[in-house]
């Protein structure tokens, strides 16, 4: 007696599922843009409009947020600011409409030039070694490998500031403290074995053959891996270097503890950007616009990557 086998196939979604499943995209999306849409427009309120109460949602533009994020400046009496000659600049001009004058540039270019050495760096040296682990793990008996990787992936358990004291007592007898290189380091360190874990998965899911017909053509181990197994491991190299970048960038407890001027980053400037009276709202915001560009652009520009490296190579099992 034979058995009629159907296939079966995917019911078309009714228009009411996709209405809703559109209502909860769109709901979810606009939850999530509008606190970024609130700091990009603080940016350009004056300093009361910052504050007011009942917030504000009409207003007229002004940059000077952006002025006093670049710039230093003091209060001077009205005889004084008579005695000088005529603003020669329009954001002079700004400044002296304020009864101030402007001492000299700020801090905040040094500290994203900070926050992008180190960012950055670090995401290179972590993404460098956590592809060569994940692939010595993927490829090789590797002795007591499963402990090996417990322990890499115990290192992300505890807070950093658990560990912060001992950092910063090593830090200082080796001479690292508030230093670029000292900070690249730690968050080298810090990624590793985040990049181990998260590539690994990768490594396993790109079958052997590849490099064994490599090697049979003439390569070598390090030939196929740089040929063969990169490329179809740019997918996750891309999302690993994303999330490193990300710890990196916006990492805090470190930064406090290990930094104070030579190699402080955004993340501990931002807070104590201060203003006449208090906390100068428009350049904070105006800063943390500025400081979120460059992640910005880089998950755009390696999102088109991790889509191209999908379908890149030959067919995967």
């Amino acid at each position: 007696m034979s058995t009629i086998v159907t296939a079966h196939s995917v019911a078309e979604p009714s228009r009411w599922s996709k209405a809703t499943a559109s209502f909860i995209v769109a709901t979810y999306a606009i939850v999530t843009i509008l606190p970024l849409l609130w700091i990009f427009l603080t940016g350009f309120k004056t300093p009361p409009d910052s504050i007011a109460y009942p917030p504000k949602i009409l207003f007229e533009p002004s940059i000077e947020g952006y002025v006093n994020l670049f710039t230093t400046r003091s209060r001077q009496t009205p005889e004084f600011l008579a005695s000088l000659p005529p603003p020669q600049t329009w954001y002079e001009r700004l400044v002296r409409s304020r009864n101030m004058v402007i001492g000299g540039p700020s801090k905040v270019v040094p500290r994203f030039v900070n926050s992008m050495v180190i960012g950055f760096g670090s995401t290179f040296l972590a993404v460098c070694f956590g592809t060569i682990a994940a692939y010595a793990f993927s490829r090789f008996r590797v002795p007591l490998a499963d402990d090996l990787l417990f322990f890499i992936l115990s290192t992300r358990m505890m807070p950093p500031i658990a560990v912060a004291i001992p950092i910063y007592l090593m830090f200082r007898n080796l001479g690292l403290t508030d230093t670029k290189l000292g900070m690249i380091l730690l968050y080298t360190a810090v990624n590793v074995s985040l990049a181990v874990w998260l590539l690994k998965g990768f490594m396993d899911e790109i079958p052997r053959e590849y490099e064994e017909a490599a090697m049979v053509d003439g390569y070598t181990r390090l030939q196929a891996f740089f040929k063969v197994v990169l490329p179809q491991a740019s997918t996750g190299i891309a999302a690993t270097a994303i999330f490193c970048l990300i710890f990196a960038w916006n990492e805090y407890a470190f930064a406090v503890l290990l930094t104070s001027g030579d190699a402080q980053t955004m993340p501990p400037f931002i807070p104590f950007i201060i203003g006449e009276g208090g906390q100068d709202w428009p350049a904070v915001a105006a800063a943390t616009t500025l400081f979120f560009i460059p992640i910005l652009c880089f998950t755009i520009l390696l999102r088109r990557h991790l889509l191209r490296g999908i379908t890149f190579g030959a067919v995967r099992k």
